[in-house]
């Protein structure tokens, strides 16, 4: 059954599924194992999927609860490149169409667009489509 509303629960399920297939992945897990380790129920695991949470429901519902910068934090990872955020994307629109109705994956797609062009340009990564 697909999710017609987002809120803490179904994306909790969400982000566990996505980077539990992230890890899986061969362009982007070494960038997230070298951050976090590959032990997805780790503390340093586990805060980061608070951290996800609070960040996707103030994108998707305006709900206030994220208040990082959400950029800081990937300065200090090693050298990414076009076809790493292309891969992301790639696995974030997998899973959010499994979790939710098309409207709100698509929603969630475009905003996941919008924040990989934005982190290429700071991290000076040239997109092409």
């Amino acid at each position: 059954m697909f999710e017609n509303e987002v809120n803490r629960d179904n994306l909790s399920k969400m982000i566990r599924a996505f980077y539990a297939m992230i890890l899986e992945d061969q362009i982007v897990n070494t960038y997230f194992i070298m951050a976090l380790g590959n032990d997805l129920e780790s503390q340093a695991w586990e805060e980061h999927y608070k951290i996800l949470e609070d960040f996707w429901l103030m994108l998707m519902t305006g709900e206030k609860v994220y208040t990082r910068d959400a950029f800081e934090p990937h300065l200090d990872l090693a050298q990414m490149y076009e076809e790493t955020f292309k891969q992301w994307l790639k696995l974030f629109h997998i899973v959010v169409h499994q979790y939710y109705t098309r409207k709100l994956a698509q929603k969630f797609d475009k905003r996941a667009e919008v924040l990989s062009r934005k982190f290429m340009q700071w991290l000076d990564i040239e997109y092409v489509s």
